[in-house]
């Protein structure tokens, strides 16, 4: 009798373990994977339609790379403008982009800006970057850091909508369980779970911040410095390996041409925009300081030392409140007067004086008949005078997961896969070769709601 009261013992001690709450998957209609800025709009859209929403983001904090980018939010508020738009994407990308996707990130990024601003965002700056043919860039007031605005904003309105939110919990894996996806995850303390749901988003961003993957996909940048945060690590490509994803333009990465070599810190291009000019290490001006990304970093590195120096003046620095940042981090070298700038950056005080008095004759004359530059925004005459040393870094992976205009991830037959979507740098196939700047919060927010959107009625269908 002892013998099978025991026997019983060790098969009931089994049965609540198999049953217990810990080893039974949870139940959600939608799993959002990613809290950066695609991720975090997407699970707003859903919230608006269900309560069962699961927001899991690996790091400590939500943000990704969205809390890094800092030129701004392009938005197409003139519907005249939407044509031209469109060309300056295509163009940027080589031609090689998406058409269909391009027309949507243009025809609801003014809805995707006047959303941010319903939230609370400040997003009253307008400016003008490069390869754009017109002035359709969004930022704060004064030209601050338009990335922390953004995911403080998104991040604010995922707690007032009360959404779940789960910070150093990584999802592992996905896996298709009869007519739901369900998720392995594993959280702070180590402990693996499983989420079962109707509808799963992929909102991870890309792979810059991994060395690995970025030799993998591009050996050519494989000694590049990176702006990428750390938690770019190309999630979206493991999570999906167990199902028929469709990949796309995994090689197209794209470097920023302004990063600081020694920290790996951006320069935004709104630096630029706002009026600062690149020399070589020879105080000369080598190419227009607003051109498309991808040629202006080759321009830098087809220089002799492969770096350029940003030259801006006091005038430049009123006008944008993130060169505060660079300076207050002592990430410039400052004069007084042009000789004492030069003095610093190690440069003739008379090559440095010609190519300014070349620089501020064009502005005068409204033409630079060496580079071509269209916008040339003001003379730089106002003391003092600042520099940054800049060469090209890894920046944005253009390609990822394909997506249809519903953001529904595709097979390897361009069919959508039932209740998978993506959003943001996961996905591909938007940008092309390269990417236009101030494109990629546009792109997160705008395929977000769209994603959180048809993630939500799928899940309640």
């Amino acid at each position: 009798m002892r013998g099978l009261t025991a026997a019983f013992l060790i098969i009931l001690s089994v049965f609540i373990i198999v049953i217990s709450p810990g080893h039974l998957p949870e139940r959600t209609d939608v799993v959002i994977i990613g809290a950066g800025a695609a991720g975090m709009r997407a699970a707003i859209e859903s919230r608006k339609y269900t309560d069962n929403i699961i927001l899991l983001e690996k790091m400590s904090y939500p943000g990704g790379n969205s809390n890094k980018a800092t030129a701004g939010f392009n938005a197409v508020m003139d519907t005249d403008d939407l044509d031209d738009y469109i060309q300056d994407t295509r163009e940027a990308g080589g031609y090689i982009g998406n058409s269909s996707l391009i027309k949507i990130l243009g025809e609801k990024s003014s809805e995707a800006l006047s959303d941010l601003k319903a939230m609370g965002a400040d997003m009253e700056d307008r400016g003008l970057l490069a390869g754009h043919s017109s002035s359709r860039t969004y930022r704060p007031s004064g030209g601050s850091p338009v990335g922390r605005e953004i995911s403080s904003i998104l991040y604010k309105t995922v707690r007032e909508n009360e959404i779940d939110i789960r910070v150093e919990n990584r999802a592992l894996s996905i896996t298709r369980s009869k007519k739901k996806l369900q998720v392995l995850v594993k959280n702070q303390t180590g402990r693996e779970y499983r989420i079962l749901a109707d509808s799963v988003i992929i909102a991870t961003g890309g792979f810059g911040g991994s060395p690995e993957m970025v030799a993998r996909f591009n050996p050519d940048l494989k000694t590049f410095h990176t702006t990428n945060s750390a938690g770019a690590t190309g999630d979206f490509i493991t999570l999906t390996q167990n199902l028929p994803v469709q990949m796309i333009d995994l090689g197209e990465i794209q470097t920023h041409p302004t990063v600081e070599p020694e920290f790996s810190i951006l320069i935004t291009e709104a630096l630029r925009g706002n009026g600062g000019i690149l020399l070589n290490s020879r105080g000369q001006r080598f190419t227009d300081e607003m051109d498309f990304r991808e040629e202006l970093s080759a321009s830098i590195l087809n220089q002799k030392d492969r770096f350029a120096w940003l030259i801006f003046d006091q005038s430049v620095r009123e006008s944008l409140k993130s060169s505060e940042y660079y300076i207050s981090n002592q990430l410039t070298r400052e004069g007084e007067t042009v000789g004492e700038l030069a003095e610093q950056i190690v440069l003739p005080a008379s090559f440095l004086s010609s190519s300014l008095e070349k620089w501020n004759l064009s502005v005068l004359n409204g033409e630079d008949k060496d580079f071509h530059r269209r916008d040339l925004r003001v003379p730089l005459e106002t003391p003092p005078y600042f520099a940054i040393k800049v060469t090209p870094g890894i920046h944005y992976c253009m390609g990822g997961l394909a997506i249809d205009e519903k953001s529904r991830v595709l097979d390897t037959n361009g069919t959508p896969l039932e209740g998978l979507y993506a959003a943001g740098e996961a996905t591909g196939g938007i940008h092309g070769m390269d990417r236009l700047g101030g494109n990629s919060l546009t792109d997160a927010l705008v395929f977000g709601e769209i994603a959180g959107y048809e993630a939500a009625h799928y899940a309640l269908k």
